[in-house]
C-alpha cells in the first residue's frame, strides 16, 4: 500500500527524515519578535499582508535555533491570514529554509564551478576529517551541520563557505580546519577573506585606481 496523503505531505514539508523530527506542539513569536512582525507587517498595504510572509519565516526559523517547525510555519499562517499550504509552499520552495533542526554552526560549502576549481573538494575533505560527518549529516553534540550548496555569489574569493550569516573566503585546508577549531571552542573568527584579501580585488593587491586606496595602516 502507497503512502497517505498526509504521510507524503509531512515528508515533502519537513524531509525524509520526518518520523524522526520532534516537531513542537505550539510556537508564539516572542514578544520582542512580534514587534518585529508586526512592524514588517505595517509596510505593507491592507490586505497584502501576506507579502511579508518570508521575513516572518525567517524571523521564526532564527527564534527557533535556525530551522522551522510545522507550528511555526502555521502560525505565520494564522498571523498572515493566508491558507497554511501557501506558507508551506514558500518554505519549501526557498533553500533559506531548514525543515530540520541543523547545528549550531550551518556550514554551507559551495561547490559551484568558481569554487570547485579553487579547491571545494578540498574544502569538503577537510570537514569530513574534522567533524567525521558527511555532506547532510550532523555531529553528536549538535554543534555542526554540513550541507553542499550552489553558488553564494563570492566567486572572486572561491572557495568560500557560509556559516550562519557569514561569509568564510579564500579557503585552503589549512585555514579551513583552524576556522573548524575555532568554531567548536565557540570563537568568532573573522569573518570575509582568510588572506587577507581587500574586498574582491586582485589577490596581489589593486591593480587600478591605486592612488584612491587608502592604506591598511
Amino acid at each position: 500500500m502507497g503512502e497517505s496523503a498526509s504521510a507524503f505531505r509531512r515528508r515533502v514539508l519537513v524531509g525524509a527524515k520526518s518520523d524522526m523530527i520532534e516537531q513542537p506542539k505550539s510556537f508564539s513569536f516572542t514578544t520582542e519578535n512580534l514587534a518585529r512582525a508586526q512592524r514588517i507587517i505595517a509596510k505593507y498595504p491592507e490586505g497584502r499582508q501576506a507579502s511579508a510572509v518570508i521575513p516572518l519565516l525567517d524571523i521564526a526559523q532564527r527564534q527557533s535555533g535556525n530551522w522551522l517547525p510545522l507550528a511555526a510555519m502555521n502560525y505565520v499562517a494564522e498571523m498572515l491570514e493566508m491558507p497554511r499550504i501557501r506558507v508551506y509552499e514558500v518554505a519549501s520552495f526557498y533553500t533559506m529554509f531548514n525543515k530540520e533542526e541543523v547545528g549550531k554552526n550551518f556550514v554551507q560549502i559551495c561547490t559551484t564551478t568558481p569554487c570547485w576549481l579553487r579547491g571545494s573538494d578540498e574544502i569538503k575533505k577537510i570537514c569530513r576529517n574534522k567533524l567525521g560527518i558527511g555532506v547532510n549529516e550532523t555531529t553528536a553534540d549538535g554543534k555542526f551541520t554540513v550541507v553542499e550548496v550552489e553558488c553564494l555569489g563570492a566567486c572572486v574569493n572561491a572557495p568560500m563557505v557560509q556559516v550562519n550569516d557569514d561569509y568564510y573566503e579564500d579557503l585552503t585546508p589549512e585555514n579551513m580546519s583552524k576556522l573548524l577549531d575555532d568554531l567548536a571552542l565557540g570563537k568568532k573568527p573573522s569573518v570575509g577573506s582568510q588572506v587577507g584579501r581587500r574586498g574582491s580585488c586582485a589577490q596581489n593587491g589593486p591593480t587600478s585606481l591605486k592612488d584612491r586606496v587608502k592604506s591598511n595602516a
